[in-house]
């Protein structure tokens, strides 16, 4: 089996284990930090968070340029490449620790809502996360070496084991007395060591050299060109998932910060499902664009993958919406109580609604970077996640938590509208046929499915046994009708053949 292919179910593999393992850690250490606590901890980790943008993204522009040398077989090229990329992370590295420090000036300030213990923390877990960035940003490079050179599985097969030994460690530290500040520790102590392992691999196995040749002015531009696309982006995700928690910070009290982290950590795990699926047609679909595809025929592949997406995504949209609220109270009620539940519901689900098209249109991502026309989306995110997030600060002050992502939502559901017309006019998409094919049978289906799931919200009951029999019913209602009734013949099959393939073995 090829690396790519190891490397695709490795992929699936961590998806999987993050998702599973997060809802059972999260609540475990909920418990055991406290709602004021763990908001700290999640806040700190999005302030640093924010930080990593500094990274500038070469992390990613490494695996592009190591390729390239690799295909032209330019050895000599390659050396000097990665000798300046780490003059430049030198400097990045530099500029993380003074900008860090100026953060911290500030903490006191900032976070007017905190005591005195819990600036304290925040402070102790600040610098040991800025210290943690400072040797991680050029750290992450060696990753990026593993891709360019193709070799997928050790960097993926060492991060499950990192994620599995840092799991079962964080439940020993909490219950022998453990805080927030010895998980940032531990959080280190793995990250640190993950990247000295990495190193070795790519030194010692991939014989990888870092020799400077030349160092020029032009060639660092080149490079930050390349990569100031990447960084854009990641101002994006900087406004999506971390803007809120500094918003929060400064006019809310620590319990604020975990309802809204709850709400948005049940909110990313609804992505990872959909990329599973759009991440097996993606490798295809560039190749579409990249040989100058028809829009028509890029629309029918956009349909393809965007249907199997849409079906995943509303059998656990659907789910959540009737039952969502029932299994996070089941899940971290103790500690947030009904109405904190109850508020991190209606984050989550506000994040599933709005990140629905984008995530059934992820092949149109994969259209825009093929034919080099990522500026105009980049832009656009960015400029409406920064009106969306001013929105959400000043509605955080009358609904705290739920008034900042509905900010953020706002954002979000505009610049999808508008990149619509964009794929419909620009790149030739055949937008009103996509999502005419895309609720063909699928909507009879699931209205049928949502009522039916209406009712059986009425099983007599509560607690874990009754949440599973419900959802049990549920996802049974839905393989029946979304089978019988829902999906395409070839739609059919894929989900058939595998079934058959495994019946006829036996």
């Amino acid at each position: 089996m090829s690396q790519l292919k190891k490397g695709a179910i490795l992929n699936y593999v961590t998806i999987i284990l993050t998702n599973v393992i997060g809802l059972v850690l999260t609540p475990f250490i909920l418990k055991y930090l406290g709602k004021d606590e763990y908001g700290i901890f999640i806040t700190i980790g999005a302030m640093v968070g924010t930080i990593s943008i500094l990274d500038f993204g070469l992390n990613n522009t490494i695996v592009r340029f190591v390729a390239k040398y690799r295909a032209e077989k330019d050895r000599k090229g390659e050396e000097n490449f990665l000798a300046t990329t780490m003059i430049i992370y030198s400097v990045i590295s530099v500029l993380v620790l003074m900008v860090g420090f100026v953060f911290y000036t500030q903490i006191d300030s900032y976070f007017s809502k905190m005591n005195a213990e819990e600036l304290r923390i925040a402070k102790v877990m600040f610098i040991i996360l800025i210290f943690n960035l400072a040797i991680r940003l050029p750290g992450g490079s060696f990753r990026g070496i593993c891709s360019g050179y193709e070799a997928f599985v050790f960097p993926k097969t060492l991060n499950i084991i990192r994620y599995v030994l840092r799991s079962v460690t964080v439940v020993g530290v909490l219950l022998y007395g453990g805080r927030s500040i010895a998980l940032v520790i531990v959080d280190t102590i793995f990250g640190l060591s993950v990247v000295a392992i990495t190193a070795f691999y790519v030194f010692k196995k991939l014989k990888v050299r870092f020799k400077l040749h030349s160092l020029s002015k032009s060639f660092i531009k080149h490079i930050l060109k390349y990569s100031v696309w990447i960084f854009v982006f990641s101002l994006v995700s900087l406004f999506q998932w971390k803007a809120g928690h500094w918003v929060l910070g400064s006019i809310c009290p620590p319990a604020v910060l975990t309802v809204y982290g709850i709400g948005i950590t049940l909110g990313t795990y609804y992505g990872g499902f959909s990329t599973a699926i759009s991440g097996v047609f993606l490798p295809r679909a560039t190749q579409m664009s990249v040989g100058n595809a028809s829009g028509e025929q890029l629309t029918d592949m956009m349909i393809k993958i965007g249907r199997l997406s849409f079906i995943v995504l509303m059998y656990i949209l659907i789910a959540f919406i009737l039952y969502g609220y029932q299994f996070v109270h089941l899940w971290v009620g103790k500690t947030l109580g009904e109405e904190g539940s109850y508020q991190s519901w209606i984050i989550a689900l506000m994040i599933m609604v709005a990140y629905t098209l984008p995530l059934v249109q992820h092949f149109g991502n994969s259209i825009l970077e093929a034919k080099n026309k990522l500026s105009f989306k980049a832009i656009l995110y960015v400029s409406f996640m920064v009106v969306g997030t001013g929105v959400g600060a000043l509605l955080a002050r009358e609904y705290a938590a739920v008034g900042m992502m509905i900010g953020t939502v706002a954002g979000w559901l505009i610049v999808q509208n508008v990149m619509n017309f964009y794929y419909h006019k620009a790149i030739k998409l055949n937008i009103p046929r996509f999502f005419k094919e895309l609720g063909n049978k699928t909507i009879i289906a699931l209205v049928i499915v949502l009522a039916t799931g209406y009712f059986i919200n009425y099983i007599p009951g509560e607690g874990w046994l009754n949440f599973i029999i419900k959802g049990s019913t549920y996802t049974l209602v839905f393989v029946f009708f979304m089978y019988l009734i829902g999906l395409l013949d070839y739609e059919k099959e894929l989900f058939s053949k595998p079934i058959l393939a495994v019946l006829k073995r036996k």
